[in-house]
């Protein structure tokens, strides 16, 4: 995962963004993104009260040039684009080794395709870790930078969503995506 050291003196902030799904928020420190709000059930007043709480040391101001183009794309990508903001730096210092493997392999999870945690946790040489999967991906403060709603349940569930309105967002955000465009089936079928 890309991740950048901050100075003492870089600029935090966070801020509000329209988006296809609802106010987003987004945090930076200098160079780098700190964490990504999807939309709250009650709005946008409840979005930005969320940011407040995640990230109390920053306050809420104009995004940077940067983080401007970042949250554009965010934008887009909840419009329909299919861009996987794998260049997005993120700041991950604190962030468990294992939940850092996973939001890295997530990351590269194309726009409109998806994998099951049993899946992911195979690709990371973990199997039988499906659980600590949807885990990590519950506590992703990046999403949807780190998309964990490419990431489905076994046998064509949906899986947990911790955003505002859960598995119905994220099937939303799969749709957005096209993921069920060429075969709707697919999504309910067992995988191989």
């Amino acid at each position: 995962m890309q991740t950048e050291k901050r100075g003492p003196s870089a600029a935090q902030g966070f801020a509000l963004f329209a988006t296809a799904v609802g106010h987003c928020g987004i945090a930076w420190d200098g160079p780098v993104l700190t964490g990504v709000q999807l939309p709250e059930d009650e709005g946008e007043a409840h979005t930005r009260a969320r940011m407040q709480r995640r990230f109390p040391g920053a306050p809420e101001s104009p995004m940077p040039p940067q983080v401007a183009a970042w949250a554009d794309r965010v934008v887009a990508l909840l419009a329909g684009a299919h861009d996987d903001l794998l260049d997005v730096p993120l700041a991950t210092e604190g962030v468990p080794p294992f939940n850092a493997r996973v939001y890295e392999l997530a990351r590269r999870i194309p726009p409109g395709k998806t994998m099951t945690y049993g899946e992911m946790a195979a690709a990371l040489g973990e199997p039988g870790a499906a659980r600590a999967v949807g885990q990590a991906l519950g506590h992703n403060p990046f999403a949807p930078v780190v998309p964990c709603h490419r990431i489905l349940a076994a046998g064509g569930k949906t899986g947990g969503f911790s955003a505002g309105g859960g598995a119905a967002t994220k099937m939303r955000m799969l749709e957005i995506e096209g993921a069920f465009a060429h075969d709707t089936l697919a999504l309910f079928a067992p995988r191989d």
